[in-house]
């Protein structure tokens, strides 16, 4: 397992100085400028995500760390990638439904990259519901991607804020026939599955179709779990904390196997994030 020790979601402020001058600000400009497709500057990156830097002696440790992990995300125009944060043994969340905060603070700013890289952010209703979040880019320079709740049965209420600001815009997708309070959400329309879901497929398909083509599912972990089984994730970043809940939430929870010839054994690398360690798992070799 290919391993670095950088630190990929600092805000620039942890490790700078460490065997160079290029810090992990810097770094993320050029990521920044290669996603838009500017290939002005030191950083020079292949069809498939490999990076050379004009003055590698000059990165710090986590400008070096954030390229390894990033490049391949900034350069590819099309993917999906789901983030999941957990304990050690596996826990979203304590049993009352407590999250506030298992990862630390630099796994948020590498999340907050995500969402900069991304042209939509993914969620199910029930993280939507339970969390309210802004899903926004806020610690970090960049651009807001498109907000989508995944909302079959029309369960989240007006009131979120995801479908009462209008900046960024904010897909609502429901089911045929669900009836939704006004909001300031663009209302769109997916058949259901036999289980009353959506087929994971027909969400990125409405996404490519409306031109957003690199798509993060934020959460949660049904929803990961379920774009996982149906083969729609290129790559899981996953960001487990130092900490046991012991009981609780589960992250990823998927159909139960019966021999370990079954499982997944996806390609990963391991990068630092603060305390945290993230686990970059290649569900998709020919895409990420």
């Amino acid at each position: 397992m290919p391993h670095s020790n950088g630190v990929v979601g600092s805000d620039g402020a942890g490790s700078g100085g460490e065997h160079g001058s290029i810090e992990g600000e810097t770094a993320w400009r050029w990521l920044l400028d290669r996603r838009a497709g500017i290939l002005n500057g030191p950083l020079r990156v292949d069809g498939e995500g490999h990076w050379q830097c004009d003055d590698t002696a000059g990165l710090t440790i986590e400008a070096r760390s954030m390229l390894e992990c990033l490049a391949p995300l900034a350069v590819r125009k099309r993917w999906t990638l789901a983030q999941l944060g957990q304990s050690l043994d596996g826990r979203i969340a304590t049993e009352s439904g407590h999250s506030h905060y298992i990862n630390g603070f630099e796994s948020l700013v590498h999340l907050h990259r995500l969402r900069a890289l991304a042209d939509a952010v993914v969620v199910g209703a029930g993280t939507a519901v339970a969390d309210d979040p802004q899903l926004t880019v806020r610690h970090v320079e960049g651009s807001h991607p498109v907000r989508v709740v995944l909302d079959p049965r029309g369960r989240a209420p007006a009131t979120l804020g995801v479908l009462q600001s209008s900046e960024p815009p904010t897909l609502h997708v429901t089911g045929p026939g669900v009836e939704t309070l006004e909001s300031r959400a663009t209302q769109c329309v997916l058949a259901l599955d036999d289980a009353g879901q959506f087929a994971p497929a027909d969400v990125v398909a409405l996404l490519h179709e409306r031109g957003y083509q690199r798509i993060l599912v934020e959460g949660g972990g049904i929803t990961i779990s379920k774009f996982i089984e149906a083969g729609a994730i290129d790559a899981l970043h996953l960001m487990v904390a130092p900490l046991l809940i012991g009981s609780g939430r589960p992250g990823l929870k998927m159909t139960p196997i019966d021999t370990l010839e079954s499982a997944l054994r996806p390609r990963m690398r391991t990068f630092r994030c603060g305390d945290d360690t993230l686990f970059d798992v290649c569900l998709n070799a020919a895409t990420v």
